[in-house]
Order: C-alpha cells, then sequence, then structure tokens
C-alpha cells in the first residue's frame, strides 16, 4: 500500500517535537510493507540542521512553498492513502482541503493529530472553522494521544473513527549508554521553552532547583537563552535525538513536564517520556490522567503535583532504587510500549477498509492498557 504522508519533518527534530513519533511510526509501518512517501516543506531552517541520518525506509520529498505545492499534490494523489498530519507549519488549512479532493481519484484521506487540544480548541471556539466543515469527510482521524476526551469529542464533531496513536519507544534509536561526565547532574530536562508550557517549567523545574540549590540540574532545548536560570541549572542549548542518549543516562533522574494543554487533556505521554525509558534512567513526571494506563506509578515511573515533590523524590530515590525503577519502566515499554506495536495498531485499523494481501504480515491488534 502506497502512504503519501504530509508532516512537519522526518529529516530534522530542529523546533519539531513529532520527529521522534514520525520516525518510529514510519519506520515500522515501512516494515509492514507499506510504500511511504513524506513530504515535508522547506521551512525554519530544519533542512541545515537535519539529524535523522539515513532515511532508508522512506522516500522524503522535501519541497519548497507555495512553489512546489500543485506538483506534490499531483504525487499524492497518486497513493492509496494521502495522511495529512496537523501542523505542518506551511499551508495547512490549504493541505487539510486538497488531501480531500484527492478522494475523487480513489484515494482515501486521513487526519493525523499530533496537537488535538489545538486542533480541538481551534474548531470547537469558532464555529466557521474551516477544518470544521472537513472532519467527517476523512476515511480516518489519528490522533497522536488524548485517550477518551479526545476520541468523543472527534466523534461529536462527525468524525467517522478516531484512534488514538500513542508516541512508543524505537529500542534501535533510544536505548542506554555511558554517561557523560560533563553532563552528570541530579536531573535533567529537556524542552523547548512554549508559551504553553513555560509556566509548568517554572513550577516544577526552576522551583525545584531553587528549592535544592545543593544539587546539579541541566536543561535542554531552544529559547530558553534569553531567561535568567537559578545557579545550579546549566542549559545546554538544543538537544538533537542523536544526544538524547547521552544526556538521559548522565542524570540521575529525567524530568517530563507536559504542556499545559496536553496535561489537562491526559493521556499524551510525549516522546521524552519513552525515550527516558529506552534510556532505562528513572522518570519523573508531572501528574496527568492516564499515567497509570502506560506505567505503574511508584515502580516504573515517578510522578510529581509541585516542585516540593520533585526535590523529595530525588532526595528519597538514590542509586539503586533509582535504577531499578528505570530498569523496570525500560522493560515495560519493551513489552507494551514500541513502534513496532504503534504501527500494528495502525495496520489493523487500515485494514477494516483496505483488504489484507497474502504479502501482508497478519495485523497485532492490542490495547495499549
Amino acid at each position: 500500500m502506497k502512504l503519501f504522508v504530509f508532516g512537519s519533518s522526518l529529516t530534522s527534530s530542529y523546533w519539531n517535537g513529532a520527529a521522534t513519533y514520525y520516525r518510529g511510526i514510519y519506520k515500522h509501518l515501512h516494515r509492514l510493507g507499506y510504500e511511504i512517501t513524506f513530504a515535508e516543506p522547506d521551512i525554519y531552517g530544519r533542512q541545515q540542521k537535519r539529524d535523522a541520518g539515513e532515511i532508508d525506509y522512506a522516500n522524503v520529498r522535501v519541497y519548497q512553498t507555495p512553489r512546489d505545492l500543485n506538483e506534490v499534490l499531483a504525487e499524492a494523489c497518486g497513493s492509496d492513502l494521502i495522511i495529512k498530519h496537523s501542523g505542518v507549519g506551511a499551508d495547512d488549512e490549504f493541505l487539510e482541503e486538497a488531501a480531500l479532493r484527492c478522494r475523487a481519484g480513489g484515494a482515501k484521506a486521513a487526519f493525523w493529530d499530533v496537537d488535538a487540544p489545538a486542533t480541538l480548541a481551534r474548531v470547537e471556539d469558532n464555529p466557521e472553522d474551516a477544518f470544521r466543515r472537513l472532519i467527517p469527510q476523512y476515511d480516518f482521524v489519528f490522533t497522536y494521544g488524548g485517550g477518551a476526551p479526545v476520541v468523543e469529542h472527534y466523534l461529536a464533531l462527525g468524525a467517522r473513527n478516531c484512534v488514538p496513536i500513542y508516541n512508543g519507544l524505537d529500542p534501535e534509536s533510544h536505548y542506554p549508554v555511558e554517561p557523560d561526565p560533563g553532563l552528570v547532574c541530579e536531573l535533567a530536562f529537556v524542552g523547548h521553552r512554549l508559551p504553553d508550557r513555560e509556566q509548568r517549567v517554572q513550577d516544577f523545574f526552576f522551583a525545584a532547583a531553587e528549592l535544592a540549590p545543593d544539587l546539579q540540574f541541566i536543561l535542554g532545548g531552544e529559547g530558553w537563552g534569553g531567561r535568567a536560570l537559578p545557579n545550579n541549572v546549566r542549559w545546554i542549548g538544543h538537544v538533537g535525538i542523536a544526544d538524547h542518549n547521552r544526556v538521559n543516562c548522565s542524570a540521575r533522574m529525567v524530568l517530563n513536564i507536559n504542556r499545559q494543554s496536553m496535561a489537562d487533556v491526559g493521556f499524551s505521554p510525549p516522546t521524552r517520556v519513552f525515550e527516558a525509558a529506552g534510556a532505562g534512567v528513572c522518570l519523573i513526571t508531572d501528574a496527568w490522567a492516564g499515567i497509570d494506563q502506560f506505567f505503574v506509578p511508584g515502580e516504573e515511573i515517578l510522578v510529581a503535583s509541585s516542585a516540593e515533590d520533585i526535590v523529595s523524590l530525588l532526595r528519597t530515590y538514590q542509586g539503586d532504587q533509582a535504577r531499578a525503577i528505570g530498569k523496570r519502566m525500560l522493560q515495560r515499554v519493551l513489552r507494551d510500549h514500541t513502534y513496532s506495536l504503534r504501527a500494528r495498531q495502525v495496520d489493523a485499523t487500515l485494514r477494516t477498509v483496505f483488504p489484507v494481501r497474502k504479502a501482508d504480515p497478519a495485523p497485532l491488534i492490542y490495547s495499549h492498557a
């Protein structure tokens, strides 16, 4: 089956938090027999900051916008399924409608939302939003997460279906490595400075650093350069995918902080949760609904509702205790939360419309719970 995908970027993680997700999903769909073309616009300097290495599972089509749009769409209409991801970053509204026009030639169309809280807020706050009337026309709606609340909202908007496909682990990309002596710290957090996250970073990460001046903290991600930092926080700038293992394995614990909208919706574990799990490191996450559907709190993951909680966990879980939690989390993701399993869930969903061919592997349906 031929898939033609419009997404932000497969080649670069620069200001592109979905990169790990795209790579994991499409690598493993390719291994199930799918032919994949991934179209990404040449914007935001991402082509100058490629970090994907060799991509042998997809034909990457980097296009200039708007110059190449008609040519790219003509290619897309020759596929079996067109996937329009949210947040491409250029021409999103145009592509949402254009992808559906290809259905006239027999192609199916899927909308794959990698930021459902933002999309749903957009269409529910504005009944005249152009995308609202398009939702019922898509053959499939997939989401990056969100659980039952997101599914219910999409179905209420007329979607034919809505299937959450959660983040996962690609153990070929994220795995334990030796610590880097230059990055050793008590707690590491990697996340871009975004309006929807900044206050939570202040409330959890920076406040914890101020409460524990004797501990060392590392901050990664874009946008923090102009912010005053506590004396025990070191900012290391953008952390490319290739450096995630090194940063994660150099910290005694890694912190996850969801964006406010993701925390409000719940059931939205970001990529950094599974990347840290792959490294086998002990993870502290801010609290959000649905954590226990993925990991056992206190055994496979630590949950904090405040900066005080974070400092308490850092002082309580030392050495072997922290390592044991990281080891159990790694075992859990390898069993239940790999991108191989996520891709099989996508495959099973697509086969409700596309027939199973003899050359295709039998799909495996699984539950994340």
